[in-house]
């Protein structure tokens, strides 16, 4: 299974989120999941947030087009990246 699928338009993601890190960052697929570091803690949706940035500069699309599906509160999370301008190397538009 792939770390993500195309819904029409929109790019859904499984995540793997690593808080506290060092630096931000899609470190690669682990598990099946791509793998994110972010420097931030995960307290009061802040990890959550760092991770919409960063997808939004990785994208190419505004941090509202950006939506968390599920794992609020988990380090495995779903992303919606509703029709990405920009895809990473790793991600193909033909899946």
């Amino acid at each position: 299974m792939a770390f993500y699928r195309w819904e029409g338009e929109d790019l859904v993601l499984s995540v793997h989120v690593q808080p506290r890190a060092s630096q931000s960052g899609i470190v690669g697929v682990h598990d099946n999941k791509l793998k994110v570091k972010i420097t931030s803690a995960p307290v009061d949706g802040q990890a959550n947030a760092d991770v919409c940035q960063l997808f939004s500069k990785v994208f190419g699309v505004a941090k509202s087009r950006i939506i968390l599906q599920s794992g609020q509160t988990s380090r495995n999370k779903c992303f919606c990246i509703q029709s990405p301008k920009k895809l990473p190397e790793m991600i193909s538009i033909n899946s």
